[in-house]
């Protein structure tokens, strides 16, 4: 079963980064959940908010890629550790092209039911995604 769970997760990355968004038919339950705060449009069940989100993010980053390093299994769930990349060349939830490339790292939990995604939380550095597309200001040293 576990590698069974890692082959879905592996599929789905794969399916992202080949901008294969049909594929999601295949990978998602019906009524998946995404858990993630930060995606606009999370409340979207399913294989179709998975399209959204992988459009939205494709549009603005178009030579994305998002490289796994570990997928870690244990009974119905596992656990990706990634680095998505990109270049800034199209539109990102109303801001405006930067052409600054990102490196942002991230975690995700996936379960998987009847070899499909259903429910995943993901957490990543969005605030420093923001910060490298200099539309939000980094962190400051506090003087002593």
């Amino acid at each position: 079963m576990f590698e069974n769970n890692k082959a879905v997760m592996t599929r789905f990355y794969e399916a992202w980064n080949a901008r294969d968004l049909d594929a999601f038919e295949e990978i998602f339950a019906p009524d998946a959940v995404d858990h993630d705060m930060q995606n606009p449009f999370a409340e979207i069940r399913g294989a179709e908010g998975a399209r959204r989100t992988a459009e939205m993010y494709h549009a603005g980053y178009p030579d994305s890629r998002i490289e796994v390093h570990e997928l870690i299994s244990e009974g119905d769930l596992v656990v990706s550790r990634w680095t998505g990349k990109g270049t800034n060349d199209g539109e990102l939830m109303g801001i405006a092209p930067t052409g600054r490339s990102v490196t942002v790292a991230g975690i995700t939990i996936a379960r998987i039911a009847s070899s499909k995604i259903s429910e995943t939380w993901t957490c990543w550095d969005a605030l420093g995604m923001m910060q490298q597309l200099g539309v939000a200001a980094g962190a400051q040293a506090r003087s002593v």
